[in-house]
């Protein structure tokens, strides 16, 4: 016997949503023209533990090594506080603030507080995108350029040993499929960088709008003379991609990215909380990183979330959301129950196993950085190929992703998990998320999986 993987309102609106929203009443919204569909089917439903220790099947106990184990995290300084949030088949089991909201440690952390995503943005813009290809406004293999004329252009750097570089032509335009699985050969202007020289280019245009606003058209205008550092659909290089997907959606939908996203996606999913732009009267809840950490002031330069830029630059479309642990948690569910959530269909299931579907098969390089060994990339998340060779427990075709600042999630659809860990956090991050990845699986007592 199977049971809808789908959570319901009315169940969810007890104490679980109730922690959730911060104490606050979720708002009954409605998507516009959308097609109620059938809760999809799930794995068999935990049967309740003789026990009182048991819940959804993790135990209680084991659960509650979380708080102790956060509490240390943050004594040592690997962030000053976090949010945990774990949700199975819908119900949410566990969600706790540890630590504090700022770094002078002054102030108890609440589990409303808002927390900066960086690449956690990812997942969600490749949805949006994911939801245009289903509408009919574009294609994957369409090319990049057909939205993006200044990127018509662009060539490739070929690179020998002991020689000069050569730039050649792509043999095929990078693709929305590219954009969408990091294999259209743009970069990140960090270390991991194959070419100094382009590198170079994007630091000396600020391609990645780290020192300031840079406009739509003039990013994509300086992005246009720089080569691409490999052949399109040949390697997984993780980069600003997804920035350059966000910028494809705005002229597919002429719609700016964050009013697209929000009236598609966010705000009918009840994601208040979840902006490129923090407003004056919720930046009391913005949660801080320690000011010890040697990342902290650099990457606050590059996220400017106190500033509307209105179209004064692009939306980072793979960096610059913030969110809060219950709204992520709403997003996450809907991709953990197909593609619908409280009755609303935002994704067909076909659509959401193609996207947790490893896309760089054949092809050279690997998310590993983000996800440890044993995932490939799917369409904006890491998805595990095998029980093997990861470095925490999960399941095959599980999905995950992280952000710089310290937050990540999973999203187990064999286990009906969704596991979520806000912190900011940078130069601990891994640790962290691997941590939180040991203690979530470590809890859980019965298996859905047969």
């Amino acid at each position: 016997m199977t049971t809808p993987f789908l959570p319901r309102r009315a169940a969810l609106a007890g104490a679980g949503l109730a922690l959730l929203a911060g104490g606050k009443a979720s708002a009954q919204i409605q998507l516009a023209q959308a097609p109620q569909a059938a809760a999809p089917t799930a794995s068999p439903a935990v049967t309740p533990s003789a026990t009182s220790d048991a819940v959804r099947g993790f135990s209680k106990a084991r659960l509650a090594r979380i708080r102790g184990v956060m509490e240390a995290e943050a004594a040592r300084n690997s962030f000053p506080g976090a949010v945990t949030l774990i949700a199975r088949q819908g119900e949410v089991i566990h969600l706790e603030a540890h630590g504090h909201l700022d770094a002078a440690k002054t102030k108890p952390l609440t589990t409303d507080a808002i927390f900066l995503q960086a690449s956690m943005t990812k997942p969600i813009v490749s949805t949006l995108a994911m939801m245009l290809v289903e509408q009919g406004r574009m294609k994957l293999d369409d090319p990049v350029h057909a939205y993006l004329p200044e990127l018509a252009e662009l060539k490739v750097e070929m690179r020998r040993a002991g020689a000069e570089p050569e730039y050649v032509q792509p043999t095929r335009p990078p693709t929305i499929h590219d954009l969408l699985r990091h294999s259209a050969g743009f970069i990140y202007a960090n270390p991991a960088s194959p070419s100094a020289a382009i590198r170079a280019a994007y630091e000396r245009h600020d391609i990645e709008a780290r020192n300031g606003p840079v406009p739509t058209r003039t990013m994509l205008q300086q992005l246009g003379t720089i080569p691409l550092a490999f052949q399109p659909g040949t390697t997984f290089h993780y980069s600003i991609a997804t920035d350059v997907l966000g910028l494809t959606l705005e002229r597919a939908a002429g719609m700016r990215l964050d009013r697209l996203l929000a009236r598609d996606l966010t705000g009918p999913l009840g994601m208040a909380d979840t902006t490129w732009f923090v407003p004056e009267a919720k930046r009391a809840r913005v949660a801080e990183a320690p000011t010890t950490d040697p990342q902290t002031s650099r990457m606050w330069r590059s996220y400017r979330i106190t500033e509307d830029p209105g179209d004064a630059s692009y939306f980072k479309g793979g960096a610059g959301l913030v969110s809060t642990a219950a709204d992520y948690h709403r997003y996450a569910q809907m991709i953990a129950n197909g593609g619908v959530f409280d009755g609303v269909r935002y994704l067909s299931p076909a659509t959401v196993r193609f996207m947790l579907s490893n896309h760089i098969v054949g092809m050279a390089g690997t998310p590993a950085g983000s996800t440890g060994p044993g995932y490939g990339f799917g369409l904006g998340f890491g998805v595990r190929l095998d029980d093997g060779m990861g470095t925490a427990a999960g399941s095959p075709g599980d999905a995950m992703w992280a952000g710089a600042w310290g937050t990540s999630f999973t999203i187990d659809r064999a286990e009906g998990l969704v596991a979520i860990l806000m912190a900011q956090g940078p130069s601990n991050r891994f640790r962290t998320r691997m941590i939180f990845k040991n203690l979530v699986y470590g809890a859980m007592t019965e298996s859905l999986r047969a």
